[in-house]
């Protein structure tokens, strides 16, 4: 395969997971009342309330607002779309930093927070979603933010490509919506004329992470009657992943399968639901999808498969020194969250945290979207019923708190500028982007090359240059 695995870890931000994850990234206990377990002191500190009512952050913290929806405004003068979901932070050639920012609005083009329909960028005209791109200087000072997708419906999360894309899903599959597309973050004009990766299946899309090394492709879907599962596609012999490979395959291009997970009876696990322990193990097989596009009913309808209760985030990264996929499944009756790694060379799936988490007066449930951060460990943004927060699992596991929202709304989309310093994530409603920077552990030193070379200072634009899509500007819109 064209894709070196190390230099993939470093651009997502994994090198110091992938490294520093020699230990395990074990959760924290939690009965089966789902009563809060106490953990160990870490972290930065107790969060200091925001008097401006945003974002509660440790001591030494701060925030800088990077864009709001109706406030901040795109380069076409719409203002800026909202309901922000999934993101992703890339290189930007000039040495700034470009993220990749899902729009998840379910209506159509004329709801509220719907991303603009640009000509030549839109799929469909009755769908108000989509992904935004927003460049910022190293920082994480705002210098623009343009559209690069519309017209699709529930962009949720989605996940990063080894050769520097972004994989935005949609989260339904009502209306023929269900599907993944591919925005390229540097190379705007590549995202004309969107087009689904059909390969990938039609069903409710979570997020996704890659396999670098085989280019499989595991994707979590959320959804009930029933609930979801976890897929994992396969690519045909010779695909070579670049921008726009995927959406130019046919529909059964490679391998589409749904997870079986047993238990060490050899008992199939019907739902994720029962592991409540960390440490818990189960054998994975995978089952083919003979209908990848629903066209006799859905996907998830096919028997003999693992299932679970919102299925959330993906992220790609080592486990005990093990390369695979973390898997984030949201809630249940006994537990607050799990989140689970595969392990691809084992076909193995590992539990390595359960939720509810109380730590510096937090409490810490419901993760959702997933992050390795440069300095070791995960980061996952919460969408409970209580207080919402930023989290991190340390390696040792335990659990802290980074930030909470004051605005009652959930965190989205954490990621970190590509030399690790600035966590850039999003409160959904209406929509705003936040940079976040401070003392973050190693963040200096992590990873090592894994920060982009500069020299001078990195050039600062009021938009885009010609080749970052400037050519929407003249089209104007639908």
């Amino acid at each position: 395969m064209p894709i070196d695995r190390r230099a993939f870890l470093r651009r997502s931000g994994q090198l110091g997971l992938g490294i520093a994850v020699s230990g395990p990234v074990h959760g924290l206990l939690a009965r089966p009342t789902a009563q809060p377990t106490p953990a160990a002191t870490s972290g930065y500190g107790p969060l200091v309330d925001d008097p401006d009512g945003m974002l509660a952050l440790p001591e030494g913290f701060s925030y800088r607002v990077v864009t709001q929806a109706g406030k901040t405004t795109l380069f076409s003068d719409h203002p800026s779309p909202g309901i922000h979901d999934g993101a992703a932070a890339f290189p930007a050639p000039d040495g700034n930093v470009l993220v990749v920012l899902n729009h998840e609005v379910r209506g159509g083009p004329d709801d509220g927070g719907a991303v603009p329909h640009l000509r030549g960028y839109t799929w469909r005209e009755d769908a108000g979603g989509g992904c935004t791109v927003v460049k910022t200087t190293p920082d994480g000072e705002f210098i623009w933010e343009t559209v690069a997708l519309a017209g699709t419906s529930t962009n949720c999360a989605g996940g990063v490509t080894p050769w520097g894309t972004w994989l935005t899903c949609e989260e339904t599959d009502n209306d023929g919506h269900g599907y993944v597309f591919e925005v390229d973050p540097v190379n705007l004009t590549a995202n004309r004329d969107p087009q689904p990766i059909k390969a990938l299946g039609r069903f409710a899309h979570e997020a996704c992470c890659v396999d670098p090394d085989t280019l499989a492709i595991y994707l979590t879907e959320d959804t009930s009657n029933p609930y979801g599962t976890v897929y994992r596609w396969t690519p045909p012999t010779g695909f070579r992943g670049a921008s726009g490979a995927l959406k130019a395959l046919d529909v059964d291009a490679g391998g589409l399968a749904a997870m079986a997970a047993t238990d060490q009876a050899g008992n199939l696990v019907d739902d994720l639901d029962q592991g409540d322990t960390v440490g818990t193990a189960y054998t994975v097989e995978w089952v083919p999808v003979t209908d990848r596009d629903a066209g006799q009913g859905s996907v998830r309808s096919i028997d003999g498969i693992t299932r679970a209760k919102k299925l959330e985030g993906a992220w790609w990264a080592d486990h005990d020194g093990a390369p695979g996929a973390y898997l984030v499944s949201s809630f249940s009756d006994s537990h607050r969250g799990q989140i689970w790694h595969y392990d691809p060379a084992a076909s193995t799936l590992s539990l390595t945290t359960v939720f509810a988490v109380e730590a510096d007066g937090e409490t810490v449930e419901a993760p959702d979207n997933i992050v390795a951060a440069p300095f070791g460990g995960l980061i996952v943004s919460t969408d409970g019923d209580a207080d919402n927060h930023l989290a991190g699992v340390a390696d040792d596991g335990t659990a802290y708190p980074i930030a909470r929202s004051q605005m009652g709304s959930e965190f989205t989309g954490p990621t970190f500028s590509p030399d690790g310093t600035v966590l850039f994530a999003g409160i959904q409603q209406p929509g705003t982007l936040f940079a976040i920077t401070g003392p973050w552990t190693g963040s200096t030193t992590s990873g090592g090359e894994r920060g982009l070379a500069r020299t001078g200072e990195p050039e600062r634009r009021a938009r885009p240059a010609a080749d970052e899509g400037a050519t929407q500007n003249a089209g104007g819109t639908r």
